[in-house]
């Protein structure tokens, strides 16, 4: 039943990220019509981004709360009627209102992935599964840019918001009916697989109490130095993601003069690179940990490789000429990315109990999303001439993230209630 649920997050990902990059794709023919510039557009991503880090902090501790099943069908239920409602924008103040909506919901699928993976996977098994859900973001980048330019064509944007906004109430039906409890209690589980995720007995049952466990509140979590590390990575690393997740479809346009056609010829190919990293890194964590290696361990040495892949290509990446070309070192930072991000994101759940975990997830989701505000506002001035300068900018941000890694977040391992000495008077 864990690979099931997995494999059910990993679609809604799937979902989210068409949603999610239909603008991107579509602005080129967009704009005109409405009268709006790229400096319209970084602000349409600024307040999608500035939502979708509220949305991590707010769905973080609403899953915590009300739970995975729930949560997720919240999140999903109203970001499919928010891309349905670009519909009917017509001005950049429309389109904001509906993408404030559209980042606020989209952000639960994150901390809501994370808690899954926490509370149905054990610790070895942890990072392959956060790669199967990060994967699916992939394959929705992937296949958005080939799909939403086709019905583009035959629908127009606003027939292709609405399209497929209705995608996530087809997904809602099945999750209800089959996401019934969570894996201490739900019928389809077995005992065997109940104890290897619970870390129990197979004779372990439903209604046998755990022992007691230390889970944090969000005061107690900002205590840890562990968290803030964990903070910090995602604050310096997540910008090269949302690098070309917000702006792939404007540098392919700029840089090579394609149009939407050729944008959904071109754009899915570095998403490729992205799929078969999360799958890459969360099956090398795994093996790590199988050699000997401890999860903390394991989870730094792939995210060091990953930073590894990044640097190069983002360093040598403005200077490719042909389109092929560009977007194939792409792939290779993508790749690298998802090798570093999937095994960062488990960390959480090596670090606190299940009922803390979403809380966390959603905490280092807003400094990813701020540390993604930055770099969005410095594209339109530093893209005048060239890509180059960003692409060098975010470079320069992967060492950051593995120093925060390493020396602030220290050890990964179950953290005692005791906070860290730097941080207990603070």
């Amino acid at each position: 039943m864990r690979w099931v649920i997995i494999g059910l997050i990993a679609i809604a990902t799937v979902i989210n990220y068409i949603d999610r990059n239909a603008l991107a794709v579509m602005w080129p023919e967009i704009a005109p019509e409405i009268g709006a510039t790229k400096g319209d557009y970084a602000l349409l991503v600024t307040v999608f981004m500035v939502f979708y880090a509220l949305g991590q902090f707010v769905f973080g501790k609403v899953f915590d709360a009300i739970g995975v099943r729930l949560g997720f069908a919240w999140s999903i239920g109203v970001w499919s009627i928010s891309i349905a409602l670009h519909a009917f924008a017509t001005s950049i103040v429309s389109f904001s209102v509906f993408r404030a909506m559209l980042g606020i919901s989209e952000a639960g699928a994150w901390p809501g992935a994370v808690k899954a993976n926490a509370e149905w996977f054990p610790a070895k098994e942890r990072a392959f599964a956060q790669g199967i859900f990060n994967a699916g973001a992939s394959v929705g980048a992937i296949i958005s840019a080939p799909l939403i330019a086709l019905m583009f064509l035959g629908l127009g944007w606003k027939g292709t918001f609405i399209l497929i906004g209705a995608l996530g109430f087809i997904w809602v039906l099945p999750w209800l009916i089959i996401y019934r409890a969570g894996p201490d209690r739900h019928p389809w589980v077995s005992a065997a697989e109940r104890a290897l995720i619970l870390d129990k007995p197979a004779t372990h049952t439903a209604d046998a109490p755990l022992a007691p466990v230390y889970a944090p509140n969000m005061r107690q979590l900002l205590a840890h130095r562990e968290s803030w590390g964990l903070i910090l990575c995602r604050f310096f690393l997540d910008p090269i993601w949302w690098l070309f997740v917000s702006w792939l479809p404007i540098y392919l346009a700029e840089t090579f003069d394609f149009d939407i056609k050729q944008i959904g010829i071109f754009g899915w190919v570095p998403y490729v690179g992205a799929m078969i990293g999360s799958l890459f890194g969360g099956w090398l964590s795994g093996l790590l940990i199988k050699s000997g290696r401890s999860p903390g361990m394991a989870r730094k040495l792939c995210v060091t490789l990953g930073g590894a892949i990044m640097m190069p290509c983002l360093i040598v990446a403005p200077n490719m000429t042909d389109p092929t070309m560009a977007v194939l070192v792409i792939a290779g930072i993508l790749f690298g990315f998802q090798v570093a991000i999937g095994n960062i994101q488990t960390i959480p759940g090596d670090l606190f109990d299940g009922r803390s975990v979403g809380s966390l997830a959603g905490i280092g989701g807003m400094a990813a999303v701020a540390g993604t505000l930055i770099t969005t506002w410095l594209v339109p001035a530093m893209t005048t001439i060239s890509y180059g300068p960003i692409f060098i900018l975010v470079a320069a941000l992967v060492p950051l993230s593995l120093l925060s890694l390493w020396f602030v977040t220290g050890r990964i391992e179950p953290v005692s209630p005791n906070p860290s000495p730097a941080l207990k008077d603070t």
